[in-house]
């Protein structure tokens, strides 16, 4: 039986900033928006810690998830319009499959991915909640999860949800850029749905929309450097996952730490792949973490008597980061080891804690990979065409190429130049 399967008006709208009214298509929708699985989405924010550079970041991905299915209810109007054939099952399972296809994220989504189950990705925590959904259901999600997993066989609907010209990645850039305020983000998500069709089983652009798809892969583009990829918004990421990784490391080796009972359990136990095979119970736990457990425990392990701790969580609680460096080249080893060995003298550490306060890398940013997916373009005259050999805009090819940069970050008061510099210094003494 469905979650919510007493009798209730199931007609809704919803009042969305970015779109306007959206509606719920089917009674099947509103029971899955009820699920706990999925309202617990309102307590994930969609952009991890990018509020602590864009004050307005603080959406979540119930709003995304939301968005998403309301492009695509606009994209089966647009297709069935051109003569695409797509079934009333076909419609309610590609909406199921873009309602949910994120309800597998974890607190403060990719900022720590991999850390409460370790080696597992948010997509395969996502089809394992709407598998225990569907046997609750009696198989109500089977075709949205046939949608899901490609395994369907007309392959334009797991197109639709995921693909390098989805719905999910034209709302998410849509959304973020509102509540960012990063203008460069807009996309044409609107045009971009008037021009889609498909030709053997493929979802394809029309070329008289070529140009709102450069566009979007340019939006990509700017979108990672200026919010995803920010360097405050990386050292917040850094600053976080060093936290969660200190707490493992006390909370494995027996010392008592203030938090929730699920975040204590992923803590202690440090479930793996084959805790996610195997646990049956696994999936429901998960299901019970949220950005609140995190930031209710990171207020008290401030003032926790384990020195790297308690100023990792200080130092996220009032904003008192690392600096990050981001460059082409690699930085130099000497001026990592020396800001190793300067960072020790400081702060106390042992050599083997030195990672807690500075951290080393690169990071990537894909707008476009022809190699891993094509966007394909309708011509005229009936062929089709990948979208860099058709665009005249030199500057497509280059977008199509992964750029990949160097990281450093360091506590603020040490200079890449200069050393320690005493003014301004985040360390906190208690």
């Amino acid at each position: 039986m469905p979650f919510n399967a007493g009798f209730v008006n199931k007609k809704k709208i919803i009042n969305d900033p970015v779109y306007g009214f959206l509606t719920i298509p089917h009674p099947l929708l509103f029971d899955l928006l009820q699920h706990p699985y999925f309202q617990r989405l309102r307590r994930i924010k969609q952009v991890g810690m990018t509020y602590q550079v864009y004050p307005g970041a603080m959406h979540s991905r119930y709003n995304h998830a939301l968005g998403a299915m309301h492009l695509m209810q606009q994209a089966i109007q647009q297709l069935r319009g051109k003569g695409q054939e797509i079934t009333e099952e076909e419609a309610l399972g590609v909406l199921v499959a873009i309602l949910l296809h994120d309800i597998g994220h974890g607190p403060f989504s990719h900022a720590l991915e991999y850390l409460f189950i370790a080696d597992v990705r948010h997509e395969e925590i996502s089809l394992r909640m709407m598998e225990h959904i569907n046997k609750e259901w009696n198989g109500q999600l089977d075709t949205a999860i046939a949608i899901f997993t490609n395994q369907y066989p007309k392959r334009f609907l797991h197109q639709l949800v995921s693909s390098q010209l989805d719905m999910d990645r034209l709302d998410y850039l849509t959304r973020d850029s509102f509540f960012t305020g990063v203008s460069e983000g807009v996309v044409s998500w609107d045009r971009i749905i008037h021009m889609l069709d498909v030709r053997n089983d493929n979802l394809v652009v029309e070329e008289k929309g070529i140009y709102s798809i450069e566009k979007f892969i340019v939006a990509r583009r700017l979108m990672y450097w200026q919010v995803y990829l920010h360097k405050t918004v990386l050292a917040a990421e850094f600053r976080m996952m060093q936290i969660m990784r200190r707490a493992r490391e006390l909370a494995t080796r027996g010392e008592k730490l203030f938090g929730t009972p699920e975040l204590l359990y992923f803590l202690e136990a440090a479930p793996g792949r084959d805790a996610f095979e195997q646990d049956p119970s696994l999936i429901d736990r998960f299901a019970q973490l949220d950005d609140h457990d995190l930031f209710s425990a990171i207020k008290v392990w401030a003032k926790h008597p384990d020195f790297v701790l308690s100023q990792l969580c200080h130092g996220l609680m009032y904003r008192q980061l690392n600096r990050v460096s981001l460059q082409n080249e690699a930085f130099d080893a000497a001026l990592i080891e020396s800001l190793k060995e300067q960072i020790v003298q400081r702060y106390g550490v042992l050599p083997q804690e030195v990672g807690y306060f500075l951290q080393s890398g690169t990071v990537t940013n894909d707008a476009y990979l022809p190699e891993k997916d094509i966007i394909l373009i309708l011509r005229k005259d009936g062929s089709l065409k990948e979208v860099t050999e058709l665009s005249d805009n030199f500057n497509l090819k280059a977008l199509s190429q992964t750029v990949v940069k160097h990281y450093l970050s360091v506590p603020k008061e040490f200079s890449l130049k200069t050393g320690i510099q005493p003014a301004n210094t985040w360390l906190f003494l208690k």
